[in-house]
């Protein structure tokens, strides 16, 4: 099989979840709401948990689409398009990602070694966190070809703040195009300059309709994106929904072949200056994976704001 085609027949897709707590579970259910497997396989260390989640999902597949889902081991991940990772414990309230090293670290190195025995071709997706880490670690353990290994990194907060800017508007969130960079965690960043409102840049969009732009709005939007995760694990102890939500885009991208831009992390190999640390910047997904990263036109402050973001992971590699 070439090295272009690691998917399996449109109508044969296979995806293997590893961790079936109510991450994995919820990406399950939204991968079979939105039918983008024909086949999807929950991983987990607590097989009874594991098969009640698959048969809850598989009982409403005639209403919702025709994906078989269960519970299976790692031998499952045999011609797997997409494996997506969840294993590891949840961030705790008050909790910054790169606290959760400790644990999650060898949670993910016992994962890699269950994978590798079985991996054949497929895209590898990390979810969890801290997720720039993780993901680093784990194209470094699988040794695949760059891009093959990628993690959700800044998508979610991303998400976030083209939400709260679509508010701030009053437009639909397709006009809104505007990334968050970096760590996902506390050294992230949303690239001002490039924010646009259906292509025209957002000063110059705020001006035309007289509404305010500048410094104090910026703050005031992040900061709001800054404090959604910890609200929302004050209020009900976990996130997931969400980023379920952002899994299917990524998913979309692999298994129907339909490239699509965001602001994944992946291992970069020079891209603005940067190398041995992975990081989220605007990147094209697709079959492969990441296919493409892109060298946006940044300001010197948001360049070195992202420098400042992958030393602070460099240093924490080094003690890993």
């Amino acid at each position: 099989m070439s090295d272009n085609r690691l998917y399996a027949a449109i109508d044969n897709r296979k995806v293997a979840i590893i961790g079936a707590g109510y991450v994995g579970a919820s990406i399950a259910y939204a991968l079979t709401v939105k039918d983008l497997a024909s086949e999807i396989v929950l991983i987990d260390t607590d097989e009874k948990k594991a098969r009640g989640e698959a048969k809850d999902i598989q009982h409403g597949i005639p209403y919702m689409g025709t994906s078989s889902v269960r519970a299976g081991t790692y031998e499952d991940c045999r011609n797997c398009d997409l494996t997506i990772i969840t294993a590891g414990r949840n961030r705790r309230y008050g909790e910054s990602r790169l606290d959760m090293i400790a644990d999650n670290i060898t949670t993910m190195e016992d994962v890699v070694r269950d994978i590798k025995p079985y991996y054949t071709h497929g895209v590898i997706l990390v979810v969890s966190n801290p997720v720039d880490i993780l993901t680093y670690k784990c194209a470094e353990w699988m040794d695949l070809p760059n891009g093959r290994v990628l993690g959700t990194g800044c998508i979610l907060d991303t998400s976030r703040l083209v939400r709260r800017i679509a508010d701030y508007t009053g437009l639909n969130i397709e006009a809104v195009k505007c990334n968050i960079v970096g760590e996902h965690g506390d050294t992230q960043f949303p690239v001002w300059s490039r924010l646009a409102i259906a292509g025209v840049p957002m000063e110059e969009y705020c001006g035309n309709v007289g509404l305010a732009w500048g410094d104090e709005q910026k703050q005031m939007l992040y900061d709001q994106v800054r404090k959604m995760g910890e609200e929302i694990i004050s209020a009900k102890e976990k996130t997931h929904y969400g980023i379920a939500s952002c899994v299917c885009s990524l998913a979309a991208a692999v298994l129907n072949q339909r490239l699509t831009v965001a602001p994944v992390t992946s291992p970069l190999e020079g891209e603005y200056g940067l190398r041995d640390v992975s990081l989220s910047i605007p990147s094209i997904v697709g079959v492969n994976g990441v296919e493409h990263r892109l060298e946006e036109k940044w300001t010197e402050e948001e360049r070195e704001n992202l420098h400042r973001s992958g030393q602070l992971l460099k240093e924490t590699l080094m003690t890993i």
